[in-house]
């Protein structure tokens, strides 16, 4: 399976998915980060950005990309989905995951436009919440106790907005990862609404997502009909 993984800024995809892409590399998966902006205006400026980026990517065992845009100014038209559609074809992804579009911050918004154009022809599109997401409602959960660890450590690395300014509360953090956990019937989880996902359940060719089983390593869960 070849992943990627689209966020406005750095440490959004973090924040959003990242113990899932941890369990997509253990289980041999090829994963890839398009961060879309170099989040000039937030914190200590562009250049200690990057690098976080760079230290917290190289955590995720993922490769990078760098959307080129400025920080707060993401278009939803042709330039973002150009970009986005050039990180799918680099990485061969067919599985892309994305910001939900409703969020209070226009680039958030933006991006999961921007991807959603561009993934028309991807089977599997996974949205993934942060701070800023509104009205966020879940449709699939990924098993992220296993993982868990690792996204926060993949979080520290973004220095200026954990460790500095506070912009990122791992605390809290963990405390989400254990409700949508409980919503999901795990002890962790993260959670995704979804677009569009395939669900192959022929055994042949990529695995599926299976209900209540781990598939190499990677739980998906519906968010109803789950009583136990």
């Amino acid at each position: 399976m070849k992943v990627l993984a689209v966020g406005a800024h750095p440490d959004d995809v973090e924040l959003g998915c990242g113990a899932a892409l941890l369990a997509h590399r253990a289980r041999g998966d090829s994963v890839g980060l398009l961060v879309l902006t170099g989040g000039e205006h937030g914190p200590q400026g562009q250049s200690s950005r990057v690098s976080e980026q760079e230290i917290a990517a190289s955590i995720l065992g993922a490769d990078l990309f760098w959307g080129g845009f400025e920080d707060g100014a993401v278009p939803e038209g042709r330039a973002a989905v150009a970009v986005v559609e050039d990180a799918i074809r680099a990485t061969g992804a067919d599985v892309v995951y994305t910001h939900s579009p409703r969020d209070s911050h226009q680039d958030h918004r933006s991006a999961a436009v921007a991807t959603l154009a561009a993934g028309r022809l991807v089977s599997r599109i996974l949205m993934y919440e942060t701070p800023s997401s509104l009205g966020f409602a879940p449709t699939v959960f990924v098993d992220a106790a296993e993982h868990l660890p690792g996204k926060l450590k993949a979080l520290r690395a973004h220095v200026s907005q954990v460790l500095k300014n506070q912009m990122v509360d791992l605390d809290a953090v963990a405390a989400q990862a254990r409700f949508r956990g409980f919503q999901a019937r795990l002890r962790h989880a993260e959670a995704f609404e979804t677009e569009r996902f395939a669900w192959d359940l022929s055994g042949a060719g990529l695995s599926g997502p299976r209900v209540d089983q781990h598939v190499s390593g990677i739980e998906y869960a519906p968010a109803a009909g789950r009583g136990r």
